[in-house]
């Protein structure tokens, strides 16, 4: 039961975070990715942000062994930067531009009933199940 309260939690405060910071907003995000147009600086304080807690977070992290829901702490052991790291990086952030979304603000849009998130989403689960079926189990 607290597992479940503590994820609720957790996912309600990320979620509020998103939404007044503006990340949920397809408009606001192709606003700040519009570099030679009409910019709008206001999501890299947002992502600024973000990248601090997350900072301290991990520092923290680092010197625990377990998580406060008691599951043992597994830091991510791969360091490599390869092609398919790349190519990944290139895919999301094209599609980040195109769609104005990432997952967890297009999940975030979706609740507040934005119309384009529910195209979205759907999308979004089909490619990742297309990943899984084809790319997932050669590592």
């Amino acid at each position: 039961m607290w597992r479940a309260v503590l994820a609720l939690l957790s996912g309600l405060i990320f979620g509020l975070g998103l939404m007044l910071g503006g990340m949920s907003n397809p408009t606001k995000v192709k606003g700040f990715l519009d570099l030679a147009g009409a910019w709008d600086p206001s999501l890299a304080l947002v992502m600024g942000g973000a990248v601090g807690v997350g900072l301290l977070a991990f520092a923290h992290a680092k010197r625990q062994a377990r998580a406060w829901c008691g599951d043992a702490i597994e830091m991510p052991s791969n360091k490599s930067i390869d092609a398919r790291l790349i190519l990944g990086g290139v895919l999301f952030g094209v599609g980040w531009g195109i769609a104005g979304f990432c997952p967890g603000p297009a999940l975030v849009a979706l609740g507040q009933g934005v119309q384009a998130a529910w195209i979205f989403v759907p999308a979004m689960l089909v490619g990742v199940g297309l990943h899984d079926r084809f790319f997932a189990a050669r590592g």
